[in-house]
C-alpha cells in the first residue's frame, strides 16, 4: 500500500509539473503548449478505467479457480499491471486538475465527482484483498461468481448514467 501511495503521489507531481508547463507555454502564446495539454488530456480520461476494470476482474476471477502457481503467474504478470496502471492513470488526472487548478480553471475541480472513479475504488480494494479471498473457500467460491458479474457488466453493460 504504502508503495502505492508513494507512486500515486509521484505520478501526479509529475504530471502536474508537466501540465503546469504545457499551460505555461500555452499562455505566452506557443502552440506547443496546448499540444503538451491535449495530450496529457487525451491520456486523462475516466472511461478507459471501465475496460481495464473488466480486464482485471477476468483476471481476478482466473485466480480464483487456478491452483495457486497458475494464480501466482496470473497475477504477477496481469493482475499487477493493471493494478499500477489503474495507479498510474488515476494519479495523471488528478496531477492534470490540480495543475489546471493552479492556473485557474477551478470548473475542472467539477470532474472529481465522476462515478467512473468507483473502478478505481473497485480495482484497489480488490488487489489488496486478494490473499485474503483466495484463503477461504467460501470467500473464493462467491468471488468467483461477483468477478464473473463484475467482469461482463464492466464488457457489455452501457453503465448510461
Amino acid at each position: 500500500m504504502s508503495k502505492a501511495l508513494t507512486s500515486f503521489a509521484l505520478v501526479a507531481v509529475l504530471t502536474a509539473l508537466l501540465m503546469a508547463l504545457s499551460l505555461a507555454v500555452a499562455r505566452h502564446g506557443y502552440p506547443y503548449g496546448a499540444i503538451g495539454a491535449k495530450r496529457l488530456d487525451d491520456i486523462a480520461d475516466a472511461g478507459i478505467f471501465i475496460p481495464l476494470a473488466a480486464v482485471y476482474f477476468f483476471s481476478a476471477l482466473l485466480m480464483m479457480i487456478l491452483p495457486i502457481r497458475a494464480a501466482g503467474i496470473v497475477l504477477t504478470n496481469a493482475a499487477d499491471a493493471i493494478f499500477w496502471t489503474v495507479i498510474v492513470l488515476f494519479a495523471t488526472i488528478i496531477g492534470c486538475l490540480a495543475a489546471r487548478w493552479a492556473f485557474g480553471q477551478a470548473g475542472v475541480l467539477t470532474a472529481l465527482p465522476n462515478w467512473r472513479f468507483l473502478f478505481v475504488a473497485a480495482v484497489v480494494a480488490c488487489h489488496l484483498f486478494m490473499n485474503e479471498l483466495r484463503r477461504n473457500i467460501l470467500l473464493r467460491s462467491l468471488f468467483f461468481v461477483i468477478f464473473a458479474a463484475a467482469t461482463l457488466a464492466c464488457l457489455f453493460w452501457s453503465f448510461a448514467v
